[in-house]
């Protein structure tokens, strides 16, 4: 065989090759394209994570200043400060928190039949407590933002 037939089938093979490892990069990134998240999801989650940064710092008075209106028309700020204290103090300082879930609705259990509203959940381990769970229940407010007006913490 010539020097250019010899290169000929080595350039055949390496395109072959380059085939192939297109095919299989496709067929392991596309099952992920289609587990794109809702956009909604993102800016809820932002929304959730940005209170629980001023709740692991136990600011009880930014926090409740950040919060929707019917948290805080459901609590004064005194009393929304001490329950984080209480809470979160006994746990510990914040290891891991991991989204588990995200579900948006218009209906929750204790609020108005309508609203717009969603619940984001996380695994959570804290110092002291490493198997939490956190739920975070969430309304549209002005100028559509997302606003915490629930929070429920508790051990798994």
């Amino acid at each position: 065989m010539s020097a250019k037939g010899r290169r000929e089938r080595v350039g055949e093979r390496t395109s072959h090759r380059r085939r192939t490892l297109a095919l299989l990069a496709c067929m392991v990134l596309a099952p992920h394209a289609a587990l794109a998240q809702d956009p909604r999801a993102t800016t809820v989650q932002r929304a959730a994570r940005e209170w629980l940064a001023l709740v692991d710092k136990q600011d009880g008075e930014a926090s409740w200043k950040a919060a929707g209106a019917r948290l805080q028309d459901s609590v004064t700020m005194p009393v929304w400060t001490e329950t984080i204290r209480r809470e979160r103090e006994p746990r510990g300082a914040l290891l891991q928190r991991a989204v588990t879930g995200t579900t948006f609705t218009d209906s929750v259990t204790g609020l108005p039949q309508g609203g717009t509203y969603a619940v984001v959940t996380f695994r959570t381990s804290f110092a002291n407590q490493a198997d939490s769970g956190e739920e975070l229940i969430l309304e549209v407010g002005a100028g559509y933002a997302w606003r915490v007006i629930g929070y429920v913490i508790a051990r798994m």
